[in-house]
């Protein structure tokens, strides 16, 4: 019997990536550093008036995202 391991990253892309602001998977999106955001989302953001309550949703869950360290 043949069995195949799959690593992290082979099974992250078949899947998808989890959104941080919806927290769900999807396959389309952006990346920014190494957090994932859906292209729903991302439509969704930039088209949100600063006067609409969505905006702050959408800027606390913006702040989730971290700068990756630089390695050298």
């Amino acid at each position: 019997m043949e069995v195949e391991i799959l690593n992290s990253n082979s099974l992250q892309k078949s899947l998808g990536e989890t959104c941080i602001v919806c927290d769900e998977e999807k396959e389309l999106g952006i990346h920014l550093y190494t957090s994932f955001i859906c292209r729903d989302c991302e439509k969704e953001m930039t088209n949100t008036p600063t006067s609409d309550p969505k905006y702050q949703y959408y800027l606390d869950k913006l702040r989730r995202v971290k700068n990756s360290p630089l390695y050298s």
